[in-house]
């Protein structure tokens, strides 16, 4: 027998992408330390399988690791951490049949990996490394063999302003300089690249886009539409050279690109629901007997009378000059470039700069005139990125001179990852609450530090919109200029009489922007009407909206909402010890359900071991008697119709309004202001005085 080497490859997150489409130096891979003479992994082949329906995704990537050298090997592949997402299987193939994985606490989970690899047998570990990146451990990977696993994630999936939106994140973004000086990534996939979605939607859809893919097939089936992409034809590609598929209409298609793949850009689909639809009320629930509790998802899409805002502002540009911006500044520089430039005369600006201190570059507001503003675009163009991360400086100086006449506009410019300074949340938390102001935050790349900043967005009751590398510039431009310039449902409230509800998550609504959907997800006993109100002021002037509805005695559709339901409560944990510090019994709470529900999260990971190890180690097959459940109900709903969620057509919520759409939002593409530029820059706090 050959003697076993092995060797760890981990992860990192690689620079932080711009909208301008500055290439990332990491993407999804495997890696390898750099000049090392230990030999690297090919992978073979990524599959990646997706269905949204019921406001939700369910995302499955099945890969296989090859290893071409004459010696057994370890190896790590690894992915940023997709937004929200609940990383619900791995699963793993030895002797050819799949073995799920069981949720552990971290420790103890690492602790059986370790062994079952030092005694020579197959084993397999995922882990989260914060809000940073996903890792998934497989050994060995055997001599001249290959190795298959596969892993599964489930997330809420969004309708803003009409247009859902899917991002299958490869891109990383990262700061961590040591990291990137130390690995190098494998991002090639050297056989099949297969991307395949479905959606079904039971609001219609006119529209189905992939921006930075076109090559992109997108079929219409019946009330469905089928997405591809891949590095081979695929067979709807071939049924286009020859007759057309029956009951299918082909939407778009370019042929595919023969050849390796490089798992070196995010996929984004959007697809967009038609005009003039109401505003409505939607439930999923799961409640598989009754007597026992159920767990409910609400989803709210408003359609209120948000009137316009039409006030002059003041801009403070906060602009993060840190050595982590090089090879992105020259974007950020033309972004606020071209924002000044679009300023009137009566409007006025400052310029905060910050890496390792913070300093200003106007020495006070500046109006707006064609001088200053070629001026001051000069000067902003000719820095050069250096030094650390004080992103609490910035923030502060920039917060400081506000004038409470005139409706202020902040923009903190940065990757998010503060390294200089303060950087505790808390205190970001408190300096936010002693001003007057709302932040916007556009969170760019999928290594910014998304906790800090809805943290931040959550204390100033403003909305967060994360934007990646593969976006549509111009539709996200369009959907935060709608929301900055018009009115708002703040101090909005939830409240369901007539059953009982617990659990209730998010605890705290906020605020809710024009064209955004709420989504609250709870638990309940019993069943039968209750009655669910949604309060809150406009420009001051109290509002209610109400409906009533039927919650069920027993429903077994959509077991995966208990999940969903989980990985919110988790994130409403760990962000009062980000806010809080930590404490024992949050940390055990989240490992506790992160074992019932069998979530990866930061105190847990998912092992997979052989059968027969499971058995002697006395772990109990729960997340396999979960999958279980969830694969069925899955198979069901797929050799079914499309049917609807919406629970309010009797009594409806929101009267004769429309919901508001990307055709409707107050603007059209040619009307672009400094708000829209805006979203050209990596990352963007949006803040003005508030007024309701």
């Amino acid at each position: 027998m050959l003697s076993t080497k092995k060797f760890t490859i981990r992860m990192l997150l690689s620079c932080l992408l711009i909208l301008s489409g500055t290439c990332s130096a990491f993407a999804a891979g495997l890696l390898t330390p750099n000049g090392s003479n230990l030999p690297a992994l090919d992978i073979k082949d990524h599959k990646v399988k997706v269905v949204i329906e019921d406001g939700y995704a369910i995302t499955t990537v099945e890969q296989i690791f090859y290893n071409p050298h004459a010696t057994d090997l370890e190896a790590i592949y690894s992915f940023p951490v997709p937004e929200k997402a609940a990383v619900s299987e791995f699963t793993m193939w030895i002797d050819g049949t799949p073995i799920h994985g069981e949720v552990l606490e971290k420790k103890k989970a690492r602790q059986v990996y370790e062994e079952q690899k030092t005694a020579g047998n197959e084993a397999g570990l995922t882990e989260k490394d914060s809000y940073k990146a996903f890792s998934i451990s497989v050994s060995p990977v055997r001599a001249g063999q290959d190795i298959r696993i596969r892993l599964g994630y489930i997330q809420p999936v969004k309708v803003d302003s009409s247009m859902g939106h899917y991002v299958y994140p490869l891109e990383e973004g990262g700061v961590d300089e040591a990291k990137l000086s130390f690995w190098t990534a494998n991002e090639k996939v050297t056989t099949t690249f297969s991307f395949d979605l479905i959606l079904r939607s039971s609001y219609p859809v006119d529209g189905v886009r992939l921006p930075k893919h076109p090559n992109a097939i997108i079929e219409k089936k019946g009330e469905e539409y089928h997405i591809h992409l891949g590095n081979n034809p695929s067979p709807a590609e071939n049924a286009i050279q020859g007759e057309q598929q029956n009951n299918s209409e082909i939407v778009s298609t370019v042929q595919s690109t023969n050849g390796v793949f490089n798992l070196d850009q995010d996929i984004v689909v959007y697809y967009r629901h038609i005009d003039n639809l109401p505003g409505s009320v939607d439930l999923v629930t799961y409640k598989p007997e009754t007597g026992k509790r159920g767990t409910f998802m609400i989803t709210v899409t408003p359609a209120m009378d948000l009137k316009p805002i039409n006030t002059g502002r003041d801009w403070i540009f906060i602009l993060d000059i840190s050595g982590s911006m090089q090879g992105k500044y020259n974007t950020l520089a033309e972004g606020v470039s071209q924002a000044l430039e679009k300023m009137s005369a009566n409007e006025r600006f400052r310029i905060i700069l910050f890496n390792n201190s913070a300093s200003e570059l106007t020495r006070g507001y500046v109006t707006a005139s064609p001088e200053n503003v070629q001026k001051y675009i000069n000067k902003v163009k000719l820095i050069s990125p250096t030094g650390g991360t004080n992103v609490y400086d910035g923030l502060k100086l920039g917060l400081k001179k506000l004038d409470s006449d005139r409706t202020s506009a902040i923009l903190l410019v940065t990757d998010g990852v503060a390294n200089v300074g303060v950087t505790r949340q808390k205190q970001f938390i408190e300096l936010i609450e002693r001003h007057d102001v709302r932040l916007f935050t556009f969170i760019m790349g999928n290594s910014a530090n998304r906790p800090l900043l809805t943290a931040l967005t959550d204390a100033s009751n403003g909305f967060s919109i994360s934007i990646s590398n593969s976006d549509d510039i111009v539709g996200s431009i369009l959907l935060a200029k709608s929301k900055v310039t018009h009115e708002a449902l703040h101090g909005a409230k939830m409240k369901i009489k007539g059953i009982k509800t617990f659990d209730i998550n998010p605890e705290k609504i906020g605020s809710i922007y024009r064209g955004q959907q709420l989504i609250i997800f709870g638990h309940y006993y019993g069943g039968g009407e209750a009655t669910v109100s949604l309060s809150g002021k406009i420009s001051g002037e109290n509002k209610i909206y109400q409906t009533r509805f039927i919650f069920p005695e027993q429903s077994t559709a959509n077991p995966e909402i208990e999940r969903l339901w989980a990985y919110a409560t988790i994130e409403q944990l760990n962000r009062e010890m980000e806010n809080f510090g930590e404490d024992t019994d949050s940390k055990a709470a989240i490992s506790d359900i992160g074992v019932e529900y069998g979530l990866v999260t930061d105190y847990t990971s998912m092992v997979v071991v052989r059968d027969e190890v499971f058995q002697q180690l006395g772990i109990v097959r729960n997340n396999r008697e979960r999958l279980q459940k969830e694969f069925a109900a899955q198979e069901q709903r797929a050799k079914s119709s499309v049917s609807s969620r919406r629970v309010d057509n009797a009594t409806p919520m929101f009267q004769q309004q429309k919901r508001p759409t990307t055709r409707n939002s107050g603007g059209g593409a040619g009307a672009i202001d400094p708000w829209a530029i805006l979203l050209l820059l990596p990352l963007v706090y949006l803040g003005y005085r508030r007024q309701g």
